[in-house]
């Protein structure tokens, strides 16, 4: 089973960002309380109390103390029944991993996520990061130096500097500097890279700079360049693209997040975060000092959705098609006793003519081109 933690703090407000944090930090201590006493009352969520992974995202929580991760792991180990080679991961920024906080993080972290989003200094100052471009490279290697082999890194593509109107006379070309950051990745022998093209969401700065006209929309041809130019190098450098927005070198798949891809059960806790059995969604409230006062009051401040057999086709069609297992029909025919083959044969033989998709051995898969569609194709197969 799978833990995930999501702590809602953060310097400053990254400009594409539409997840739940709040930059005050003057709650921080009273809501690690909250999340020890929703781990307590959310103890019988999972099947079972064995964890195969633990997952602190965010947020930032690289900016939990020593003393409030110790907290949390009590909490954790009283709880629950932690195997000894079991995954866990802190996402972290860059500018927090000084030696001092390694070396705070090594009693319980063994696997780090560092967000560094890019090595191009206009593009961390566009984005409001909290490091620059020499931080995002030095954060690494110290991270390795002090133990820490198995890490990933967040990069970020689709990003041009005329459209987004960066103060910067382009030197080289977008395609160029997205590739020094492909190399520069790949020189820090990092084993995991995690790539995400550039989303501009309503609710964020870029989303209001894009309404009011400040800045061009992402550029979807861009996008589809810097994707195939990723695919091709990071294949050359012995990265399995195992997920779409996920490569990794031999033996070092995310199996935190594999466990999403595959329906696996996972219980969230803290503001925002989802929980997943099978059968049944949980969202927690993104508000932080409702989720406290509901936790001091002894109270679980979630919504719960109850899927459908339909649901559960469609929620794993989303993710299972996006990865190297590729979606069992199978499991569809379990799930909602329906012929996938029989009853979209329409779809699917409009994007086998595409070049989107194969079936072998009752597995469907995107090809490589079909990655590009892969929300489309997912979404036109859907249930409703």
């Amino acid at each position: 089973m799978h833990l995930y933690l999501h702590i809602p703090f953060c310097k400053q407000a990254c400009h594409y960002c539409d997840f739940h944090f709040s930059t005050s930090l003057k709650s921080k201590a009273e809501l690690v309380t909250a999340i020890c006493r929703e781990l307590e009352l959310q103890k019988d969520y999972l099947p079972t109390r064995e964890l195969e992974t633990i997952y602190f995202g965010g947020g930032t929580p690289s900016l939990l103390t020593e003393a409030e991760l110790g907290q949390i792991f009590e909490a954790i180990h009283q709880i629950y029944h932690v195997n000894p080679s079991a995954e866990i991961t802190l996402e972290a920024n860059p500018d927090d991993l000084t030696s001092q906080k390694l070396l705070s993080l090594r009693p319980f972290i063994n696997r780090l996520s560092i967000g560094l989003q890019s090595f191009h200094e206009p593009y961390l100052r566009f984005m409001n990061r909290a490091h620059n471009a020499v931080e995002s490279e030095a954060s690494v290697k110290r991270a390795q130096d002090h133990g820490f082999s198995n890490l990933t890194i967040d990069l970020m593509y689709g990003m041009s500097e005329t459209q987004l109107g960066i103060e910067h006379i382009p030197i080289v070309s977008d395609e160029q500097l997205w590739q020094r950051d492909l190399e520069m990745a790949v020189a820090l022998n990092t084993p995991h890279i995690s790539a995400y093209n550039l989303t501009i969401e309503p609710k964020t700065a870029l989303g209001n700079w894009l309404k009011k006209g400040k800045i061009n929309s992402v550029d979807e041809e861009l996008s589809a360049r810097h994707f195939e130019q990723m695919i091709t190098y990071l294949s050359s450098n012995q990265y399995e693209q195992y997920e779409i927005s996920n490569f990794a070198r031999e033996g070092q798949y995310a199996r935190h997040n594999s466990s999403y891809w595959k329906r696996r059960s996972y219980l969230g806790v803290g503001p925002s975060a989802h929980s997943f059995n099978g059968t049944s969604r949980h969202y927690n409230i993104a508000n932080n000092a409702h989720y406290i006062q509901s936790l001091k009051a002894g109270e679980l401040p979630f919504e719960a959705e109850t899927l459908s057999p339909f649901d559960q086709v469609n929620d794993y069609l989303l993710t299972s098609l996006r990865t190297i297992w590729g979606c069992d029909l199978g499991i569809i025919q379990q799930l909602a006793g329906i012929d996938l083959r029989e009853i979209q044969k329409k779809y699917l033989a409009a994007f086998m003519d595409n070049g989107w998709i194969f079936i072998e051995n009752n597995i469907l898969f995107l090809t490589p081109k079909g990655k590009l569609f892969a929300d489309r194709i997912a979404s036109d197969l859907f249930f409703i």
